[in-house]
């Protein structure tokens, strides 16, 4: 449990952005490995079970108790050609210069908390968790153009966050 409970918490408050439910989440994920402990005791997938515990009791209660999702994040977001609107997340190359890689984790961490959660969720699942599009649809029950444009979006608003938080290398005020 000491070996994995932190990547197990991270995985649960990324996903649910409350640190208090991932909480709850990381002692369920370890109710449930205690429950198969004769077959995790050796294995050496015992962390990426853990993991996909994890995620997947992450989504279970974020689809259990999500609020109505705005109509307006449904639509697709186009440029003045008709085409989806393609966002570079990358932050210039002086954004983080003199950042240690503990407080750039700090920053990406507390700006994904103040992301929506239908924009937070599949923006994690993507990038901290590796899973592809098609997947992230299914595992969340939506279409796959809902996906790509809360990804989409949920770059847009974590970079706006980031600049306006990291411009002068100033804390998130909490």
């Amino acid at each position: 449990m000491r070996n994995y409970q932190d990547m197990v918490y991270s995985t649960a408050v990324r996903l649910i952005g409350n640190e208090t439910q991932a909480e709850d989440i990381a002692q369920e994920v370890f109710i449930k490995a205690h429950e198969h402990f004769e077959n995790l005791r050796a294995s050496p997938s015992a962390g990426g079970w853990l993991k996909t515990v994890a995620t997947n009791l992450s989504i279970n209660h974020i689809q259990r108790y999500k609020k109505r999702w705005s109509f307006f994040s449904d639509l697709v977001h186009k440029d003045d050609e008709g085409g989806e609107k393609e966002v570079e997340f990358a932050a210039p190359d002086t954004f983080f210069a003199g950042v240690d890689s503990s407080e750039r984790r700090e920053w990406v961490e507390r700006a994904l908390e103040k992301l929506p959660e239908h924009q937070r969720v599949p923006l994690v699942l993507y990038h901290f968790e590796d899973m592809p599009y098609e997947d992230i649809a299914k595992k969340t029950r939506v279409s796959l153009s809902k996906v790509k444009t809360d990804i989409l979006r949920g770059r847009e608003a974590l970079a706006k966050i980031l600049g306006r938080s990291g411009s002068s290398h100033e804390k998130f005020a909490t």
